[in-house]
């Protein structure tokens, strides 16, 4: 498969984004690629870098490979030895890791991560979603979201095929350094609920309805986005008997990881119908594209132009 081209997918199966989340809802997978983007090649150095089992690392990078995110190259046949270079593929997703990093860093004080430095003003920086077309600040409530031709619930959420099992260093948290992300992102029906919050969905049983999935799990997740207040239990204002679940401020700052990735999705993986989401910028009315903005001289953020400050 070649990495400068778009996958088809299936007519009628998982779309672009359900694809998405069955490749990036798996912490190793991002710090992988992470790693990647940094220079690491060969591995050895990805298992010096991560707290990461023999199996895990050869799994993870196999998956990487076939799926045109990581490129196998043999540089030496006697002993063999192989380097995992970036793809184009790869290399696009920079924005939705740094969205990741920035959320992080600002919203899960558990840990702390480095400081961002823009290079072409020297100063550290947050970076400020935006829209490509007209170059103004983009927040969630401003993107008009509709399903595409080949949108729906059931094709946006991973098979359960595609996903992989949690072995027992993911579910220990070895890695840790994306935590609440990964209870958002990791788990096939909490990236969907993610996906329906944003949507405007609030009450308990229009989860249940969008997702389709067991009541147990719906308030499985639920209870999960509570507790890292991402979600908060509210008293409907018109009727007090309806509990609603509403994002926090923590849940809609979460929103540039959610629009980076839905982004990457739709370029890389193309259903013979058309684009799962159609997205709108209100404020210009044109079709949404994001990018990133420096907060200190509001130029356009490239990833070369990103220094990581060492703690």
């Amino acid at each position: 498969m070649s990495d400068e081209q778009p996958t088809e997918l299936e007519p009628g199966g998982t779309n672009a984004v359900g694809k998405m989340l069955g490749l990036l809802g798996d912490e190793w997978t991002l710090l992988l690629i992470q790693q990647a983007l940094q220079g690491v090649t060969r591995y050895g150095q990805f298992k010096a870098a991560l707290p990461i089992s023999n199996a895990v690392l050869t799994a993870r990078l196999n998956l990487l490979t076939e799926q045109g995110l990581l490129e196998r190259n043999v540089y030496q046949s006697n002993p063999l030895r192989a380097e995992y270079l970036t793809t184009p593929r790869s290399r696009s997703l920079w924005p939705f890791m740094i969205a990741i990093w920035e959320w992080e860093r600002r919203w899960v004080p558990a840990h702390e991560l480095p400081q961002m430095v823009h290079t072409v003003c020297e100063r550290e920086f947050h970076p400020v979603l935006s829209c490509s077309s007209c170059d103004k600040p983009a927040a969630a409530r401003e993107i008009g979201v509709e399903w595409g031709p080949s949108g729906s619930w059931e094709r946006s959420v991973p098979a359960a095929s595609t996903r992989r099992r949690w072995d027992s260093e993911q579910v220990s948290g070895a890695a840790g350094m994306f935590p609440d992300t990964m209870t958002i992102l990791g788990n096939r029906w909490a990236s969907a609920l993610m996906g329906a919050a944003f949507r405007g969905v609030t009450r308990f049983t229009d989860f249940e309805k969008a997702l389709g999935a067991p009541p147990t799990l719906v308030a499985d997740r639920i209870r999960a986005f509570v507790a890292i207040d991402v979600l908060v239990a509210m008293q409907n204002d018109k009727r007090p008997d309806w509990v609603e679940y509403r994002l926090t401020e923590k849940g809609r700052a979460f929103f540039p990881v959610v629009a980076t990735a839905l982004a990457w999705s739709q370029h890389w993986f193309r259903s013979p119908e058309g684009p799962a989401l159609i997205e709108t910028h209100q404020q210009c009315g044109a079709p949404f594209e994001p990018q990133f903005r420096c907060d200190q001289c509001n130029v356009v953020v490239h990833r070369r132009d990103i220094r990581i400050v060492p703690l």
